[in-house]
């Protein structure tokens, strides 16, 4: 029911301009818990929400081990649970895992959609895992790139993504390759110091930082951070979360949810970051989303 991913942007737009509004959007939802397994170097997180205009209630449990030796295992496993709200009954147990892959691909196609130059003809993809296969599905989906460029730190995986996607992509031998006079950037790596370069980014262009979802790793260095108008998810999440938030000490410009309501410009003429850690009403709308179109065909 998600093959594409497209048809949640409304409900997620919804969402994310709820999420911003407060209280008066109806969003409930902590930061999430996230628990150390230190004995196997892993975590699990609980990110519960309720939306009140979808009236969903749902929990993401999610674990993330980053350095497996097994490469068989995927470093992110989730479970979305889905309740009845008005009694509390368990509904449904879907697999968090897509539900995960399509819900953040379509946030990055709404960020970059109000983010993006006008004339965006060059996209780039760094990391070639679960992440990078659902961003080049949507966005080649919903925008139109004369070139789709790739680098992951092993080639192998690179060139796989490449020969098994519907278009084609030019596989690059460095990220600097990659990177140079791209107009749209996803970051979907495992990297836990900086693998992307603000003297490397074409001035003008939209990145979308979707890896490094813990305080402590990075994705992109503080020149880059620094020097460009960051938008995030959460503000909250952001400050607690984002290692390349809060490494940097780069200033949040706006929630996206702010955005999408009007109280935010967009810039799209300026250098744009759209930092994603992902947010459990996301999890909520997509869930229901997928419940409601299984309910409808049964």
């Amino acid at each position: 029911h998600l093959h594409r991913a497209s048809l949640l942007l409304p409900a997620l737009e919804a969402a994310l301009a709820n999420f911003s509004a407060g209280a008066a959007g109806g969003v409930v939802q902590p930061v999430r818990t996230v628990l150390p397994v230190p004995r196997h170097g892993g975590y699990l997180g609980v990110m519960p929400a309720y939306s009140a205009a979808d009236d969903a209630l749902t929990t993401k449990l999610v674990t993330f081990y980053e350095h497996l030796k097994d490469s068989s295992v995927p470093s992110h496993q989730a479970t979305v649970l889905l309740f009845e709200p008005s009694n509390g009954t368990l509904k449904a147990v879907l697999d968090g895992s897509v539900i995960t892959a399509k819900r953040t691909a379509a946030v990055s196609a709404i960020a970059t959609k109000l983010l993006m130059p006008a004339f965006s003809e060059v996209l780039c993809i760094l990391g070639a895992g679960v992440q990078a296969y659902s961003h080049y599905d949507i966005f080649t989906e919903l925008f139109t790139f004369k070139e789709v460029r790739i680098w992951n730190r092993t080639q192998e995986k690179a060139l796989k993504f490449a020969s098994s996607v519907s278009g084609p992509v030019r596989v690059c031998s460095s990220a600097q390759e990659a990177v140079t006079g791209a107009d749209v950037i996803v970051t979907v790596t495992m990297a836990t110091t900086p693998i992307l370069f603000g003297d490397w980014v074409k001035p003008g262009a939209h990145i979308n930082a979707v890896g490094a979802s813990r305080p402590d790793w990075r994705e992109l260095d503080d020149e880059l951070m620094k020097n460009s108008v960051l938008f995030v998810d959460s503000r909250d999440a952001a400050l607690t979360e984002s290692g390349d938030v809060i490494l940097s000490g780069a200033e949040i410009f706006a929630e996206l949810g702010e955005v999408l309501k009007g109280t935010k410009p967009a810039l799209p003429e300026k250098t744009t970051v759209f930092k994603s850690l992902g947010m459990a009403v996301e999890d909520t709308v997509a869930a229901k989303f997928v419940y409601d179109a299984w309910s409808a065909g049964n």
